[in-house]
């Protein structure tokens, strides 16, 4: 039988609003994840094959790039194109494109948090 802890999934979520990360980080830990959060797109490039998150949760509009930008850079790679992607944004209007940059999933901002653990989960099973 397996521990908890080596079943635990890892959650990375990148989004520049530190309040997002916070509430996202503590709601998804209750849900048992394992949450690492970032305000830096490098972190995404600089993932390391020993230490792949199980799914990356992406703001859309970041400071001074474009998470479309990353996710298409992402899923171009052999070590991380599997990695499903669930991209967010305000702009309801942007689910298009995101589809097209390669993402697995949107959800808008607001969070419909039923929703958004729906997903993850979905993408995890």
């Amino acid at each position: 039988m397996q521990s908890r802890q080596s079943q635990q999934k890892t959650l990375l979520v990148v989004d520049d609003d530190l309040d997002i990360l916070d509430f996202l980080h503590d709601l998804l830990s209750m849900e048992g994840y394992r949450v690492l959060v970032t305000t830096k797109t490098e972190t995404l490039e600089q993932l390391q094959q020993d230490a792949l998150p199980d799914l990356i949760l992406l703001d859309v509009f970041l400071s001074g790039r474009d998470g479309r930008e990353v996710t298409r850079h992402l899923k171009s790679q052999e070590e991380t194109r599997a990695i499903p992607i669930i991209m967010f944004s305000a702009y309801p209007n942007v689910k298009a494109t995101v589809q097209a940059a390669g993402a697995d999933a949107f959800i808008e901002k607001p969070f419909d948090m039923d929703i958004l653990v729906t997903k993850i989960a979905h993408f995890l099973c």
